[in-house]
């Protein structure tokens, strides 16, 4: 008789690990000790230009092996976005930031992806599929997102960025950005002078 109340338990349990594994392998998921997974909604917050804090420094390795940071793209709205491959929300909003970027390079606007706790393997299956159009710096110990430690929580993934020409933070969203959302903060802030 108790054998069928012990299988009833072990099934379950092997249910949710299989289920878990779903959104990711745990080795490349932000764990406790590292801060957990924080959803957003996508909405965006804009600063006011007075309050506006300055962006920190951003530099890396991309996934293709070169370098890439912020400063490189002094003077110009960039968009930074924070992702990983084994984030669903990330594979979501993917066609919507390459459309943008697309859209939006003709007037001088940059897009940056800041790939974060993640597999390079994974990292880079994710970035030819998606073909995004931009690089994005390997970050696998979470480093860059660190430095923007009170703006965007550490773990909160996807998340993105506007930084305005003078190299401040111009608006952020937690979670998976809209399409017009996304593309009326950056025209905005584009046209900003």
């Amino acid at each position: 008789m108790r054998a069928k109340p012990f299988a009833a338990v072990l099934l379950v349990a092997v249910s949710l690990v299989t289920v878990a594994g779903c959104a990711g392998n745990q080795g490349s998921q932000p764990q406790s000790g590292d801060t957990r997974f924080i959803p957003g909604d996508g909405k965006i917050v804009v600063f006011e230009a007075a309050d506006r804090k300055p962006a920190p420094a951003v530099e890396g390795e991309t996934l293709d092996g070169a370098t890439a940071s912020l400063s490189a793209h002094k003077g110009k709205v960039v968009v930074l976005n924070f992702w990983a491959a084994w984030c669903a929300p990330c594979r979501a909003e993917a066609p919507v930031l390459k459309d943008i970027a697309a859209k939006t390079k003709a007037a001088g606007v940059e897009f940056l992806g800041i790939d974060f706790k993640d597999r390079k393997a994974e990292a880079l299956a994710f970035e030819r599929s998606q073909q995004s159009g931009y690089p994005s710096i390997f970050d696998q110990p979470g480093r860059i997102a660190l430095s923007f430690h009170g703006t965007v929580p550490p773990a909160a993934i996807p998340s993105t960025l506007v930084i305005d020409r003078q190299g401040r933070i111009a608006a952020r969203a937690l979670g998976a950005v809209k399409y017009n959302d996304l593309l009326s903060v950056v025209t905005k802030v584009g046209d900003e002078h």
